[in-house]
């Protein structure tokens, strides 16, 4: 048995997309429709700098198909601080501003944490255990990218198992990258694009990156990723990979070229 594996982009408002992605003269109120269209998945970055109305997330959910999901990236407030463990009541304040009205289409919540923020394990603890279980009777699913070479520890990965949180895989070529795998997901985000490739990555990249993908929806930790701690019980977890950042115009190629190679 394998899980879902959801393949999209950062977003879809984006002046170089217009003419290479969206065709020619495409009505701007109609992107997300289009990119919705072609991807599966749109990770959200507005929702990092502002909180938007009830409406606006229902809006989306109706914008967009059946098992289309968003991502959302939670709000700076809660991870740029210098104590996390005092960031509840931003937190509370991002989850109850409606996201909700996505519904089914609400995927997991992205917690990024800035760059210079180095591992407290005790910090890290009480800043996991301050993100909810669930919302208006909605589960919610949560995501930590950090991007700091003292999280690669066996420590942070047990903290965020015993929480059921998502570490993400972040392949860039700036920050380094655990494939850890925590809680009931695997969320990856492919930060490496060439502009001087068609879809962003090469033939044998996206090729290679399939078969990550497969794999993590099967269960298993594939080889040739970092690894800090033990492996993680074998068994199914749903799959979100994003090519975001890097040569951005090339994303929606290189997404649609990974959802050629492992279905829609």
């Amino acid at each position: 048995m394998t899980a879902a594996i959801r393949v999209g982009i950062g977003g879809w408002t984006y002046e170089p997309w217009r003419g290479t992605f969206f065709p020619p003269k495409w009505p701007i109120k109609r992107e997300l429709e289009y990119a919705a269209g072609h991807v599966t998945a749109i990770e959200v970055n507005g929702t990092f700098y502002s909180s938007f109305k009830p409406a606006t997330f229902a809006n989306w959910r109706e914008a967009t198909p059946d098992g289309f999901v968003f991502a959302l990236k939670a709000s700076r407030y809660c991870v740029s601080r210098k104590v996390l463990a005092e960031a509840g009541e931003s937190v509370q304040r991002f989850v109850a501003q409606g996201i909700t009205e996505l519904g089914d289409k609400l995927g997991p919540i992205l917690w990024q944490m800035p760059a210079t923020r180095k591992f407290d394990a005790d910090d890290i603890a009480a800043f996991l255990a301050l993100l909810p279980a669930s919302q208006d009777g909605i589960a919610l699913r949560h995501a930590i990218q950090v991007r700091h070479d003292s999280f690669a520890t066996p420590e942070f990965v047990a903290l965020c198992r015993a929480a059921g949180v998502a570490i993400v895989h972040g392949d860039s070529a700036d920050y380094p990258a655990l494939a850890d795998i925590a809680g009931d997901l695997v969320y990856a985000r492919l930060e490496d694009a060439r502009e001087e490739e068609p879809a962003g990555y090469a033939a044998e990249a996206l090729d290679r990156w399939a078969g990550v993908a497969r794999q993590w929806a099967a269960g298993d930790s594939p080889a040739g990723l970092t690894y800090v701690a033990d492996s993680a019980p074998v068994r199914p977890r749903d799959v979100f990979v994003f090519f975001i950042n890097g040569a951005k115009v090339r994303a929606p190629h290189g997404a649609m070229a990974l959802i050629e190679r492992v279905g829609r």
